[in-house]
């Protein structure tokens, strides 16, 4: 049985949780106490996957030490120790070729992966500056509200450690500002448009699901548990697609 090693409630990790469901292997999840897994992940053989962060338009050093070392979600599978969601995608499509996670004609797949880099490279940031930057501002009321949502507990299980935390996780690794004037929720109605345009190009939101749709879905469960953009996303096919994936929780 594969492994995947994940912290919990990281919508980068419930990403590749979607994309093994969509291709129905089973696997077992390995939690990672948040801050340790580049640690954890290196020593059990994985890297970063080459990735080279910014939040914020900085490198911050939190960002610089987890490029270097290791990331999650990271997939142990046969032997093989497969880092970040791109790879991730790649080597389930390689291994477990049905149901597919890129349409097998050329310009499809070419508009797939642009959604999905797109996704990776800004969606993915933004998703954790967008609430992060509410989060900076009342720790103690998003300690609460985030006990509980599309992703589960964010984090950590115990509101005191997301209260005394994250702010600093997000402050010092995400270069979240907890300033209304730069507040990067301003960023969201322009991320929506385009998510909209892909679905009505039928690139994301289709009858058969792509990488692009789990990356994009995780990363909009994230920015809604910030309940004021709430009216930003009302219509839009963006939340059709994200209550698809991942439905609010009953």
């Amino acid at each position: 049985m594969y492994k995947l090693y994940v912290i919990p409630g990281s919508h980068a990790c419930r990403s590749a949780m979607l994309m093994l469901a969509h291709k129905q292997v089973p696997y077992r999840r390995v939690d990672i106490v948040t801050l340790l897994h580049p640690l954890v992940t290196r020593l059990h053989g994985f890297d970063a996957g080459g990735e080279t962060r910014t939040a914020g338009g900085r490198r911050t050093f939190g960002l610089r030490f987890g490029d270097r070392l290791g990331t999650v979600p990271a997939l142990a599978a046969d032997g093989h120790r497969v880092s970040t969601n791109h790879g991730i995608a790649r080597f389930l499509d390689e291994s477990h070729p049905e149901p597919p996670l890129f349409p097998t004609d050329r310009e499809q797949r070419a508009a797939v992966e642009e959604a999905e880099r797109w996704a990776n490279e800004t969606l993915q940031m933004a998703a954790r500056r967008i609430p992060g930057a509410a989060i900076v501002r009342d720790p103690a009321t998003f300690s609460r509200s985030c006990a509980d949502g599309r992703l589960g507990y964010l984090l950590y299980k115990r509101a005191l450690a997301r209260r005394l935390i994250v702010p600093r996780i997000l402050r010092g690794v995400f270069a979240t500002s907890a300033s209304a004037e730069r507040d990067p929720a301003a960023e969201l109605p322009a991320m929506l448009d385009r998510i909209d345009a892909c679905i009505a190009d039928g690139v994301l939101g289709g009858a058969q699901l792509n990488a692009a749709d789990f990356m994009v879905a995780s990363s909009l469960a994230l920015i809604l548990y910030r309940p004021d953009v709430m009216p930003l996303f009302e219509g839009r096919p963006a939340l059709e697609l994200v209550d698809r994936l991942l439905p609010e929780p009953a």
